[in-house]
């Protein structure tokens, strides 16, 4: 079982106010893990430009850094920033680590002729041929994300500790979105490619609880034979690989994601206004039914966030805010944390047929039910 913690806001933020705000939770993990997600950044020490891709992983020789350096400069990236973390390496607990990469590039020239769906398709193609090249050297580069205005950050040990050791606390990198999970390891054995949150074309997620029917949708997914359906050192990676397929490949509307993972029984679709969509939805991916418990929280490029749960709802999930700042967290003591100046009475716990969003403008949250219509398709 893992906690959760989300944060989306208006202004940037320091992701190190979520990891103070997890040790409320911290009875709830056994410090295995932390992996962050930042959206919307801003650097003390840099202007970022929208569009410009950033590089997040970890270097953990000389080596590997070499490598990395030369692939990027081969494809034409032009490096525009290196954050340089106040790192205290005798506070972390991995010892084989060099650098943590946390980079800014210009896209190479060449790619101003592609389309928005091509240069996705190159980003993607990127990070994996990183990846795989450190696999191919006894794991010696670990590669996280690489996208646009997204920095990922993964280690082991306890949450704050590694906010410590890193430096987080310098306020040097802000963003308006922060994911965190802290990890607790009960499945597989410790691997920064398992640590929450997963990444994939820009939509990433994280879950508290065990993917019982993990084996089948990995199948499944592997079986489409698109090159980012790989890895799954976690059970927990096929929930972001999931909605990848739903809003990228079926392009369906985020509420659709719900219906695919939790699909209402047979008689409530009968009665459902869209029915007859749902059933066939529901049919052609069957295999992608997920069996929990879960709580999933995930991010979009737009910044939009959301929260969802199983049919057997047995793990919490609270969201809570005002305008302007809102926080998803596995119990409320996190929500309580991450935003203190609310209206406690207007939180909300989602219940099995709810999808918790939170678009990019911050007013409000909004709770979709299955039983509703979404905007497209319209049954025949």
């Amino acid at each position: 079982m893992c906690r959760l913690a989300l944060k989306t806001a208006t202004e940037p933020f320091s992701p190190y106010s979520v990891l103070t705000a997890m040790e409320a939770m911290q009875e709830g993990y056994d410090g295995s893990g932390l992996g962050l997600l930042l959206r919307g950044l801003s650097f003390k020490d840099y202007a970022y430009k929208a569009g410009d891709f950033i590089l997040s992983g970890i270097a953990h020789n000389s080596g590997a850094l070499h490598r990395l350096n030369g692939f990027m400069e081969s494809g034409g990236f032009e490096l525009k920033y290196s954050h340089e973390f106040n790192t205290d390496f005798a506070a972390i607990e991995a010892k084989d680590r060099y650098k943590y990469i946390l980079r800014v590039y210009r896209a190479p020239a060449a790619w101003k002729e592609l389309s928005q769906d091509r240069v996705d398709e190159e980003l993607l193609l990127a990070r994996l041929a990183l990846r795989q090249d450190g696999e191919a050297h006894d794991n010696d580069l670990t590669v996280f994300s690489f996208w646009p205005d997204v920095a990922t950050i993964k280690e082991v040990g306890w949450p704050l500790g590694i906010g410590n050791a890193l430096g987080l606390n310098d306020d040097r990198i802000k963003a308006r979105v922060v994911m965190a999970q802290g990890r607790q390891n009960t499945n597989y054995g410790i691997n920064l490619y398992a640590c929450h949150p997963f990444f994939i074309q820009g939509i990433a997620t994280m879950t508290n609880g065990e993917n019982t029917a993990f084996i089948p949708i990995k199948d499944w997914l592997t079986g489409r034979h698109f090159p980012g359906y790989i890895g799954y050192q976690s059970d927990s990676e096929v929930f972001a690989h999931i909605l990848h397929y739903v809003l990228r490949h079926l392009k369906l509307p985020l509420e659709a994601y719900k219906h695919v993972i939790t699909p209402l029984k047979t008689e409530e679709l009968a009665a459902h206004p869209q029915g007859d969509f749902l059933k066939g939805l529901r049919d052609v991916c069957r295999r992608l039914i997920i069996d929990g418990p879960n709580c999933v929280m995930g991010s979009l490029p737009d910044e939009t966030c959301l929260m969802v749960m199983d049919h057997k709802k047995m793990r919490p999930g609270t969201i809570g805010g005002r305008p302007g700042v809102w926080a998803m967290a596995s119990e409320m003591c996190g929500v309580d944390a991450l935003v203190p100046d609310r209206d406690p009475a207007l939180d909300f716990q989602p219940q099995r047929e709810h999808m918790v969003i939170i678009p990019p403008d911050r007013k409000e949250l909004t709770v979709w039910s299955q039983f509703q219509t979404f905007p497209f398709p319209q049954a025949a």
